[in-house]
């Protein structure tokens, strides 16, 4: 299949307002693409790269060559060129990779350069979000969106999803089955203002967690080797020796565990998320990072235990599961209860020992990997959202040289985009702007020197807020109030940012 074939598919999805209408175009391309094709179709559509990063930022794209008059580039074509960029390493490597991207657009026609310019600045967001693109595999290969769904949430990649579907139907999705040693999604809470209405929500009685102010992991074991995941499904193994001996010393040989990692003071308060998260992200003497910043991970779920998987059990279950071969201490704190203040004692504990707030579960409730589930809601003592940065702008006096204040946008669900709430530059530290400087100017755009920067809306941050209210200054028609900055979330995508009707919810 020729890229232009993509390229033209794109622009129409991009024109086409009507769910029913994107995931027409969206199957009608599909069913046409070899197998060796469909993962690479699958991906540039959802606007993805199969690569996932190939190291071009937006300086190298500003040289567009002439295009060709007449499509030639087959998918298979421009793929292996981008996966030639990634490859190149070393001195005169970002030289070589501009060569490479100039021969890859020189060898395009206009509306393919258009195309995978986006694709490579990560703006291609022509409204085929996951759940559209499910349903467009669904209907080109004839089988279920739940049979897509179910196998999703065990790869954790829709692109290989979308080929085994097309290829070979029902019978290739459920041959997918939880494979220990490649993680999942992990699922996601819901949120609520508060414990009674938490309780509301999934009913009672119900077991609350403490949230614990860490990094999710998920730990895998088969045998005398254990791997573990952000949940961001990246590998840290080799980061967190003191998770990889926690798992080794269970008694079973065969496990999929879903908890948080976190540093502990002596007094076994938590350190500040931004310290674990550095001990986490560290690549370097990690030996010496073990012994001045230890780390303790705690457990809250199980997805597989001795060869049987556990995703489709109730809650309740599983947790009997994880403590048949988890010690207590090694168990998140958990109360089940269907009393209101005895929760509401609970959460206030748990903020008093410094974690966020707690989790309300379901004892009905499966596994929902990679979605935001009915069966957790997470309750916080203060409004906090989860947000984009679109943009950013340079600051002046005392931060002059800086990149200070934020663009903040929540996502819409139904066309992907993310729409600009408002701006803040309070809660900064010296430390904190001079790493969303440097973060930042990575994801730029367009130019640099100009006194608003655009970025890949790809940085998560945690606001705080004291309201949300009517205002005609911003896309939504909404603006928070007294917005600060709490810290970043690296460890979450996009995807997972609060989205617009969340946001709206909470509006005065």
């Amino acid at each position: 299949m020729l890229l232009i074939d993509v390229a033209r598919v794109s622009e129409l999805v991009s024109r086409t307002p009507a769910r029913l209408g994107k995931v027409g175009h969206l199957a009608e391309i599909l069913s046409r693409v070899t197998p060796a094709e469909a993962e690479i179709a699958i991906a540039y559509l959802s606007g993805e790269l199969p690569q996932r990063q190939i190291g071009v930022g937006w300086r190298t794209l500003q040289d567009v060559p002439e295009p060709r008059q007449i499509a030639t580039a087959t998918l298979t074509q421009v793929d292996e060129a981008l996966s030639t960029i990634k490859a190149q390493s070393g001195a005169g490597s970002q030289t070589a990779r501009k060569t490479l991207v100039n021969g890859l657009l020189r060898g395009a026609t206009r509306q393919e350069q258009v195309f995978l310019l986006r694709l490579l600045q990560g703006e291609l967001r022509q409204g085929a979000l996951e759940g559209v693109m499910i349903e467009a595999v669904a209907k080109a290969a004839g089988v279920t969106t739940a049979e897509v769904r179910r196998a999703l949430t065990l790869r954790g990649w829709l692109p290989a999803v979308g080929a085994a579907a097309l290829a070979g139907g029902v019978d290739a999705l459920r041959a997918f089955t939880l494979e220990v040693g490649r993680p999942v999604s992990p699922m996601l809470a819901q949120s609520a203002p508060n414990v009674a209405a938490a309780l509301t929500k999934i009913g009672v009685p119900a077991a609350l967690e403490w949230k614990l102010d860490g990094i999710r992991v998920q730990v895998h074991r088969s045998g005398d080797t254990a791997a573990v995941f952000t949940r961001t499904l990246d590998d840290i193994t080799a980061q967190v020796p003191e998770v990889v001996e926690a798992a080794l010393a269970l008694p079973a040989g065969d496990i999929v565990l879903d908890g948080e990692v976190l540093a502990l003071r002596p007094d076994g308060r938590p350190e500040p998320f931004q310290i674990t998260a550095s001990r986490v992200a560290s690549r370097t003497d990690v030996a010496t990072a073990r012994k001045t910043r230890p780390l303790t991970v705690f457990f809250f779920d199980a997805l597989h235990i001795h060869g049987r998987d556990l995703l489709d059990l109730p809650g309740a279950e599983r947790f009997a599961a994880l403590g048949d071969v988890v010690p207590p201490s090694l168990l998140t704190p958990r109360l089940v209860t269907g009393d209101t203040a005895e929760a509401e004692a609970f959460f206030g504990d748990a903020v008093r020992h410094g974690h966020e707030g707690v989790v309300a579960k379901s004892l009905a409730a499966p596994y929902a990997a990679g979605r935001r589930g009915a069966g957790w809601v997470k309750v916080k003592p203060r409004h906090t959202l989860d947000l984009v940065v679109l943009a950013v702008e340079w600051g002046h006096g005392r931060r002059q040289g800086k990149l200070s204040n934020l663009h903040l946008g929540a996502r819409d669900p139904e066309t992907g985009e993310f729409v600009m709430l408002g701006k803040t530059f309070k809660g900064l530290t010296d430390e904190l702007l001079a790493w969303q400087t440097t973060r930042l100017l990575e994801l730029a755009t367009g130019p640099t020197d100009s006194w608003v920067v655009t970025v890949r809306p790809e940085l998560v941050v945690e606001i705080a807020f004291d309201g949300v209210q009517r205002s005609p200054r911003y896309p939504a028609g909404m603006a928070l109030r007294f917005a600060r900055v709490l810290r970043y979330r690296p460890d979450k995508r996009a995807e997972e940012a609060d989205t617009v009707p969340t946001v709206r919810a909470l509006m005065l």
